[in-house]
């Protein structure tokens, strides 16, 4: 079975390393890290490094595309190569997967009209512009699509992924060797469960704090 794994400039770190730490435990399975061109990415909290092996034109068929999200996304809404690569992919595939603002991707390739889909409660309206009907489900299945909200909940459609690849057996075993026994140390995690600050400070003013704190140092 064969994942290629979508990269590009300021993604999210845990969105493509969540669910291919979980994917790529399954058995006899090739992975492949794509994107525009070959070479370094940073991702956009840590900037982490990661390489890219295939560009869109050297990538090869695969099984399943696993689309991150992160702020670099914006850029790559109106890319029309990437657009129809992804649009391609998914008609060949057997499964296409994004992970929280990776879904607006989808959208962007057309893939989502008529469709249930999710993405980061912060941006889940945005998906109204591409046909899609937005629900603040952790995981959404339509067709051969499979997305999971922000961020974390890639790890929770990876597993769900893997158990219809699989079996629910070899999901829970990979759940067990990553060891994914979630225990917040808060009851949150969800606008449904924070304070209006809470939501505030998440929604941008946390971030320009960071930024400010970097800028005088």
């Amino acid at each position: 079975m064969i994942i290629n794994c979508l990269l590009f400039d300021r993604l999210t770190t845990l969105d493509a390393i969540g669910p291919m730490t979980v994917l790529s435990r399954l058995p006899d399975v090739e992975v492949n890290y794509i994107g525009l061109q070959k070479g370094l990415i940073r991702s956009v909290e840590s900037k982490l490094g990661l390489m890219i092996d295939h560009n869109l034109s050297s990538a090869p068929g695969c099984d399943i595309l696993i689309v991150p999200g992160g702020p670099g996304i914006r850029d790559l809404l109106h890319n029309q190569p990437l657009l129809t690569f992804i649009k391609n992919t998914c008609d060949s595939a057997k499964w296409t997967a994004s992970i929280c603002t990776g879904s607006l991707l989808l959208g962007a390739a057309g893939l989502l009209q008529g469709k249930k889909a999710t993405t980061h409660w912060n941006v889940l309206n945005d998906l109204k512009k591409y046909g899609a009907t937005p629900v603040s489900e952790r995981v959404v299945i339509e067709g051969n699509l499979i997305m999971g909200a922000g961020v974390a909940a890639g790890i929770d459609m990876a597993l769900t992924l893997s158990s219809m690849i699989e079996s629910e057996k070899t999901a829970r075993a990979i759940q067990l060797k990553i060891e994914y026994d979630p225990a917040p140390p808060f009851n949150g995690g969800s606008p449904s469960k924070e304070s209006t600050e809470v939501i505030a400070l998440a929604r941008g003013g946390l971030q320009a704090k960071v930024n400010k704190r970097s800028s005088s140092n």
